[in-house]
């Protein structure tokens, strides 16, 4: 019978959730993850000619791999040696050679394939396989910050046990200003989308000033309060905080007791000026739970400030302060229309845990 399903392909402990990292992953081959794809989808008892026509491969791809998994687990979803004559080059030897920092008389931070081959007399083909085999990428950099906050278990606790398990006569708002934002207006009209060309715009452009966005997401609803300010200083935080105070009077639950509003913010000095703390001294139905020092991506505000400036920021063309304002506006009411819960799935002992610091294979500094 055509497309009958096959028996689900048992995976062994453990393997599912790497196969799911694998197929995430934009670092590894395109080969190995068409290879957890079928596998994941063959341990979901799906069809052998479905999973063929999902993937684009052949049936007999899609057997092929499944026979090696059963047989040798993950290790069997990787390349074998291929045949040849043996290889006279230690790759090893190249990677142990990019690991180490190049000559000063290079004047060069890190390597690159052609200038590793001439260093080591081998061409900067052989260099770049050796790289691949064991992925390493000296032209790649990434940035890490560690957090000092003493307080960084509690406040990581504090913030994360308002996403999972929210109080339930209160509303939780993550709170935060997205500054600095430029009134930027290109100097020619942008040229729209056709077929086979994307949108287009030049590359120069007029500046006509700045805008600062304040924003308090609801996390239930994904429902955003916003405000446009020329500054961002204490004083137009607090008319922000008494604007979203009005937006969610206080109301009563349904046994009777007053709903309380859960702010989170991040340790920006006008978050703590004094006036500020004396206006929450009196209005002790909304409480403050700050994110630790250099943690603010806990705010899941900066999420939906990423979504604004992909959607409605980075690409517009703005003639003034006061058209930027605008649209921003008509942006957050048709978020509203459409907004959506923004769910945290991390708990707190897994974000401690990714948070400890790593060793490293270098300790001279």
């Amino acid at each position: 019978m055509a497309n009958r399903a096959a028996p689900a392909l048992p995976l062994r402990e453990g393997d599912r959730e790497e196969l799911a990292r694998i197929t995430r992953s934009s670092s590894v081959r395109a080969g190995l993850a068409q290879r957890a794809r079928i596998v994941l989808a063959a341990a979901d008892g799906e069809a052998n000619e479905r999973i063929a026509v999902r993937v684009g491969v052949s049936k007999v791809t899609v057997l092929a791999w499944r026979a090696r998994y059963a047989a040798r687990g993950m290790a069997g979803l990787h390349d074998e040696p291929r045949s040849g004559r043996p290889r006279r080059i230690d790759h090893r030897a190249i990677v142990s050679a990019t690991l180490r920092p190049p000559p000063k008389r290079y004047g060069v931070t890190h390597w690159s394939s052609r200038l590793l081959g001439r260093h080591l007399g081998i061409g900067n083909r052989t260099v770049a396989t050796a790289w691949r085999e064991y992925g390493v990428q000296p032209w790649r950099t990434e940035t890490f910050k560690f957090s000092t906050d003493p307080e960084l278990v509690a406040k990581v606790t504090d913030v994360v046990g308002l996403y999972l398990a929210p109080p339930e006569n209160a509303i939780v708002l993550c709170v935060d200003e997205k500054s600095q934002i430029q009134a930027l207006d290109r100097t020619a009209p942008m040229l729209p989308m056709q077929p086979g060309l994307p949108e287009r715009r030049t590359h120069d452009y007029r500046r006509h000033g700045t805008s600062t966005l304040f924003a308090a997401l609801e996390i239930a609803t994904g429902k955003v309060t916003g405000a446009c300010k020329p500054r961002h200083r204490h004083q137009e935080f607090l008319a922000f905080l008494k604007q979203v105070a009005r937006a969610y009077p206080e109301d009563l639950d349904l046994h009777g007791r007053p709903v309380q509003l859960h702010l989170v913010m991040d340790n920006y000095a006008a978050h703590k000026r004094v006036e500020v703390r004396d206006w929450l001294s009196a209005n002790p139905r909304i409480q403050v739970h700050f994110t630790p020092t250099s943690g603010s991506w806990l705010n899941l505000v900066e999420v939906w400030f990423g979504i604004i400036e992909r959607q409605a920021i980075h690409r517009g063309s703005f003639g003034s302060v006061r058209d930027l304002n605008a649209k921003i506006r008509a942006f957050i009411d048709g978020w509203n229309d459409r907004c959506h819960p923004f769910v945290w799935t991390k708990t707190a002992d897994e974000i401690l845990n990714k948070a400890n610091r790593q060793p490293t294979s270098n300790t001279v500094h």
